[in-house]
């Protein structure tokens, strides 16, 4: 799903017009993203959690070249664990 489909799919269901349920979804997304980068969680019964972990410095090879040795370093990254309800409803929906 995309975000135009998300707002489409929002639209239709509580019968609204884009141009009111866009910018809602526009600003869920930027508060979410503004959490985060405040290193903040942004938690959500249910469907899960919003953080930011920080992954260690590692050794890695050049994909060109595999003798060769590349320092990555530390950084910081997005992570998403999903909830319980979510979960449960991924394990049991129905793939066609």
């Amino acid at each position: 799903m995309t975000k135009a489909e998300l707002i489409d799919a929002i639209t239709s269901k509580l019968e609204m017009r884009k141009k009111d349920v866009a910018p809602v979804v526009d600003e869920v997304f930027a508060q979410i993203q503004g959490a985060l980068s405040k290193g903040d969680k942004c938690t959500f019964v249910g469907f899960g959690v919003f953080e930011v972990r920080e992954r260690a410095a590692r050794e890695g090879r050049n994909p060109q070249d595999p003798t060769k040795v590349v320092l990555i370093p530390a950084k910081k990254v997005p992570v998403f664990r999903p909830g319980k309800d979510l979960k449960d409803s991924v394990v049991d929906a129905k793939i066609n």
